[in-house]
């Protein structure tokens, strides 16, 4: 297993596994209501300027930085 990093520094096309949420309720409960849980696997669809567009159990969001770079996660392959 690699170390834990920021959901907002993947790539597009990659993908990892959630492994916390850093940060108060407020913004961990937004992201479970998306479906961002810990073990669930995102992929990243963009990641240039503005916010960043994941997958999440093959339905899409949007999320600004600051909330993504609260997702800590695993790269899976």
């Amino acid at each position: 297993m690699g170390q834990p990093v920021p959901l907002s520094s993947l790539r597009p096309r990659e993908r990892g596994r959630v492994v916390s949420i850093a940060g108060g309720w407020g913004a961990a409960r937004r992201l479970m209501e998306m479906g961002i849980l810990p073990g669930e696997v995102v992929e990243v669809l963009s990641n240039s300027f503005g916010p960043i567009v994941i997958r999440v159990k093959g339905v899409t969001f949007a999320l600004g930085r600051g909330l993504a770079s609260r997702v800590l996660v695993e790269v899976v392959d």
